[in-house]
């Protein structure tokens, strides 16, 4: 095994242990069947958002440099959202040129669930959902709300 690997094992190893130990608030995450690279992930919609009751399905692939590159995280669930395009690709600066080795998963997993309840429509990967949630936000919130029952009810 490599190094960089080695290394990025046992960064992985640690942060699970933290989650156990410490958890994000309304969120869940660890491996997908014993793979310290891949995990899976779940997110309960915040209270204060359209996403409200929603379970939201993730999942987390660690790249072999990993901590010095971020993880690739991807909604499972189908969402909508203007930072969350179609395929769960996710928009959020520290998952691309804010990323630092010093953020852990809990933090990503905190960022994203802050991002649920504050959109950031001026970064869109959905750009007709940020012109809806600038123009007319309560048909962006009630259509979110429609999503959230028919698609995060598991």
């Amino acid at each position: 095994m490599r190094l960089s690997s080695r290394r990025s094992r046992q960064k992985t190893y640690h942060e699970l242990k933290d989650l156990e130990n410490d958890p994000p608030a309304n969120c869940s995450a660890g491996p997908k069947d014993d793979d310290l690279f891949h995990w899976q992930a779940t997110i309960l919609g915040p209270e204060d958002s359209p996403y409200k009751g929603g379970l939201f399905n993730l999942d987390i692939r660690f790249p072999g440099d990993y901590p010095f590159k971020p993880p690739k995280v991807m909604f499972k669930t189908q969402i909508y959202h203007p930072n969350i395009d179609k395929d769960g690709n996710i928009c959020v600066d520290i998952l691309k040129d804010q990323w630092s080795p010093g953020l852990t998963i809990s933090k990503v997993l905190l960022s994203i669930c802050s991002m649920l309840t504050d959109p950031n429509p001026d970064d869109p990967l959905a750009p007709e959902i940020a012109h809806i949630y600038k123009t007319d936000r309560s048909r962006f919130e009630a259509t979110a709300r429609e999503w959230t029952r028919k698609y995060a009810n598991e």
